[in-house]
């Protein structure tokens, strides 16, 4: 049975909670965008990976994929022994950052770097690349992120919605 002084002795008084601090309380923040934490590491790829879709090649099909845990789960369709490749030393990951490879842009300058590679491949596309592959069939508009593109099909041709693209 269930001893019922006990549950209520476990709650805190009055008095233990003005003694929190607000610090107890606060959620934690996110540091907003262009300050990156100063301890990360900068990375700064080429163009050419930044445009590539597939990173992840199997060996014995050329199937590209976007993720190496996405290869390693094809791979069993070959009957080819797989694992998720884990760290056998418990080494600190140090966080990276990714810079711009344009030298005019400001995500070049590693103070205002983003902090993950999908945000530096979209950004690279959406403002250095000229290869627009995702075309609306209304209003022509070419998109160079898939994800733009359908955001942008959701609402073109709607009543009440001015397009950007005129």
């Amino acid at each position: 049975m269930l001893d019922k002084t006990a549950t209520v002795s476990a709650l805190p008084f009055s008095s233990d909670l003005l003694s929190l601090t607000p610090l107890d309380n606060a959620k934690r923040k996110r540091k907003p965008p262009g300050t990156p934490d100063p301890e990360a590491e900068v990375v700064s790829l080429s163009p050419q990976t930044l445009l590539e879709s597939d990173r992840y090649v199997c060996e014995i099909c050329n199937q590209g994929f976007q993720r190496d845990q996405n290869l390693q789960m094809h791979r069993r369709r070959h009957k080819v022994p797989w694992k998720l490749v884990k760290s056998e030393t418990q080494e600190v990951v140090k966080k990276k950052v990714y810079v711009c490879p344009e030298p005019s842009c400001l995500h070049h300058n590693p103070c205002h770097a983003l902090g993950d590679l999908v945000g530096i491949k979209k950004h690279f596309r959406r403002k250095h690349s000229l290869n627009k592959q995702w075309v609306c069939d209304k209003c022509f508009k070419g998109y160079a992120v898939q994800s733009d593109y359908k955001a942008h099909l959701k609402t073109c041709g709607t009543k009440g919605h001015s397009c950007d693209c005129g």
